[in-house]
């Protein structure tokens, strides 16, 4: 079984300021370096085959103190960058609504259209399989960390989980140092984990909530327990 742990990058002032980052090279916070470590604390134990990040530096400080624990490379690939926001890299959503009305109001009801000058989800969601094809390619099992970002992890989450792409916002939350776990058997994908953070401290937990109003989902297990 080849497990890919799908580990979102921790805080940057673009999160924090809840601005679209995309591909501007930010990098982590104080509170997001605690939250690649606490990562590295709690997962550390497990016999990790491979680290990939975007090749973004919020992803690979990020991935950094696991490797350092586990001593294994870091391979960046280009292919697990986050969208491009196009005219509004830099914006706050308030300030996007207000540069571009019409495509925001349109970003609003159909997110499948992408924004404005950048690259639409069914884009985005092309280039990231393609990058874990190759790791299935090149593994036959165990645990592979791929930290990215919230609009590429969305739409892979949709993918393998069967959703069309274009509700990647709907469906999943994504906060900074949230981890989702994606199993690939024989009989195809099983998305084992959502949204988690229980690896965070509860004062980085804080920092976490969805400003979308999402709440992190349970799967599986985990669900039919919450709901008891």
């Amino acid at each position: 079984m080849l497990s890919l742990y799908l580990l979102r990058h921790g805080e940057t002032e673009f999160s924090r300021q809840h601005r679209f980052c995309g591909q501007i090279d930010a990098r982590l916070t104080g509170d997001g370096h605690r939250m690649a470590a606490a990562f590295a604390d709690a997962y550390g134990h497990l016999p990790w085959r491979e680290i990939v990040t975007s090749s973004r530096v919020r992803t690979l400080e990020t991935a950094l103190p696991l490797a350092a624990r586990t001593g294994l490379p870091i391979t960046p690939d280009r292919r697990l960058d986050e969208i491009s926001f196009g005219r509004w890299h830099g914006l706050s959503k308030d300030e996007a609504a207000a540069t571009d009305p019409e495509h925001y109001a349109r970003w609003l009801c159909d997110p499948a259209v992408g924004p404005p000058g950048g690259e639409t989800p069914a884009a985005v969601a092309a280039r990231a399989l393609a990058a874990l094809g190759e790791l299935e390619e090149r593994h036959d099992g165990g645990p592979i960390l791929v930290v990215t970002h919230k609009t590429v992890l969305r739409v892979l989450l949709c993918h393998f989980a069967g959703a069309e792409v274009g509700r990647y916002r709907e469906l999943w939350s994504c906060p900074v140092g949230s981890l989702s776990v994606v199993d690939l058997g024989a009989r195809g994908a099983s998305v084992r984990l959502v949204d988690d953070v229980s690896h965070l401290p509860d004062s980085l937990q804080s920092v976490t909530a969805p400003a979308e109003g999402i709440p992190p989902m349970l799967v599986g297990d985990e669900a039919a327990a919450a709901a008891v």
